[in-house]
């Protein structure tokens, strides 16, 4: 079983031990007993044993207040990030994902708003404009690519100024897709749900 699928399977739980509300918190255990015990984060024991377990509801409340990314536990749509400083491409795909409910959007404009926005919103999937204001599309896929928190991340180019080579570099750098503009609806939309699924 992948790390992502058993992360998956915990998220369903309804009830979950210390230590698998650490690996979902991605904190020690000890973190967990130790906020248990202090009351930060409530529960119960188990009858007759010295076991704690913690409602699915109550971790939830406890991973918002901490500031710790609910991803996993909080939906199943998928999370997907458009980095463009186009506004007009921005506002497209934001309308033609917004559509569906099974997409969570969020936008960036620059590359570094895309390294924080990574972090906070952990996006499924990245449509990344190639040419941005600060930085260039190889440098972000290295950077989500060499971070073990990151690495499951899907990252999908789009580019209209982009020659085979470039498109090769950024697919070595860590691009999983390319699709130049212009491009259709349904064209984004198939490549996204290849990705989810692969």
């Amino acid at each position: 079983m992948t790390d992502k699928n058993k992360k998956r399977i915990l998220a369903e739980k309804q009830v979950l031990t210390t230590g698998e509300a650490a690996e979902l918190c991605r904190v020690s255990q000890q973190t967990i007993i130790r906020c248990f015990d202090s009351g930060r984060l409530t529960g119960f024991r188990v009858p007759g044993s010295r076991f704690r377990r913690i409602p699915r509801s109550e971790l939830i409340r406890f991973m918002r207040v901490n500031e710790i990314p609910v991803d996993l536990l909080d939906d199943d749509q998928v999370r997907v990030l458009v980095v463009d400083d186009d506004p007009s491409i921005v506002r497209i795909i934001e309308e033609m994902l917004g559509h569906e409910e099974r997409f969570k959007v969020r936008t960036a404009s620059t590359g570094y708003d895309a390294g924080m926005m990574t972090r906070e919103f952990r996006p499924n999937i990245i449509l990344l404009d190639y040419m941005l204001p600060d930085v260039n599309g190889n440098i972000v896929c290295e950077r989500i690519k060499s971070d073990p928190d990151l690495a499951d991340t899907r990252i999908i180019i789009i580019s209209g100024v982009v020659r085979q080579e470039e498109i090769d570099g950024l697919l070595k750098a860590g691009a999983d897709a390319f699709i130049p503009k212009p491009f259709q609806v349904e064209e984004l939309i198939q490549k996204i749900d290849e990705l989810i699924l692969a």
